[in-house]
């Protein structure tokens, strides 16, 4: 114990404040993994390979296994360039969250823009409806990034929002009620669209796990963009919203109302550009169209 004590008053006494901002660095970049990480399938294979690391060093300190302790000190190198492979789904995206990273966040003023303020009403009007109904609805909300993969895989509208439009998208049966209805401002883009699926492990965790299709796609695209889904369940009727590869589950329609206007209210002027895909519809798009 006091050679211990020793050992640690050594260590402190040659601490400086480089090395207190280098130690922060490393902390802060360990944290950031695991964030990203966490919630995910990444997460449960982490957490084996660090156990299995500890229980490697703990036998070739406290034995003496010349054999056992060459093999494990020339795996671990091998071992450390399957990272890249295993966790190359979380990489990727936590490269695209850097990357978006670089860009302000995109918000509205709903004072410069009244017309956001009323999209986003008929918006909950309708989700309203839908769960009051039971109507199973997947919608997904575009924001910066582009969605054009998604849109061709479904058909397109460019038709103005009504609530009255998106309930019979999503009235059981009819032809576009599978798949999600894609919004870019005020304009239904398209509708019947294929969403990827989730591979996040939250859904797979009670009572999550209990839920379907729709709110597995809905998590997907907010995985893969920073789009903002949102789903009405068949079964239940509840109101869900997911973001960022994050849902919120079994809110209302004031709620789901304030969210929006939380995701979407502009502070910054600069976002100009994008706004106007908000205001008016796409000309490009519509020119497209046989």
């Amino acid at each position: 114990m006091a050679d211990f004590l020793n050992n640690l008053l050594f260590i402190f006494q040659r601490l400086n404040w480089l090395s207190v901002i280098d130690i922060l660095l490393v902390t802060l970049i360990f944290y950031g993994l695991l964030y990203w990480l966490r919630g995910t399938q990444a997460m449960v294979l982490l957490r084996g390979a660090i156990l299995i690391i500890v229980a490697l060093i703990l036998i070739t300190s406290l034995f003496n296994l010349p054999a056992f302790s060459w093999l494990v000190q020339n795996s671990l190198p091998a071992l450390l360039l399957s990272i890249p492979v295993i966790f190359a789904p979380e990489i990727r995206r936590a490269l695209e969250r850097v990357g978006r990273a670089g860009t302000l966040p995109v918000l509205f003023n709903k004072t410069n823009h009244p017309e956001f303020e009323e999209t986003v009403h008929l918006i909950v009007i309708a989700v309203a409806r839908l769960s009051a109904r039971q109507h199973g609805a997947l919608i997904v909300l575009q924001r910066l990034d582009h969605l054009d993969e998604y849109i061709r895989s479904g058909v397109i509208l460019d038709a103005a929002i009504t609530p009255e439009l998106l309930m019979q998208i999503f009235y059981p049966n009819t032809p576009l009620h599978d798949g999600a209805a894609i919004l870019s401002g005020p304009i239904v883009v398209a509708a019947a669209c294929v969403m990827p699926l989730s591979s996040s492990g939250i859904l797979n965790r009670s009572p999550d796990r209990q839920m379907g299709l729709r709110h597995r796609a809905a998590l997907g695209i907010s995985e893969e963009s920073d789009a903002v889904a949102i789903v009405v369940s068949e079964e239940t009727g509840s109101i869900s919203i997911a973001q960022a590869g994050r849902m919120i589950r079994r809110i209302d329609s004031e709620r789901l109302e304030n969210i929006l206007m939380t995701f979407f209210r502009s502070t910054n002027n600069t976002q100009s550009n994008w706004l106007k895909r908000w205001i008016t519809p796409n000309p490009e798009r519509k020119e497209e169209k046989p």
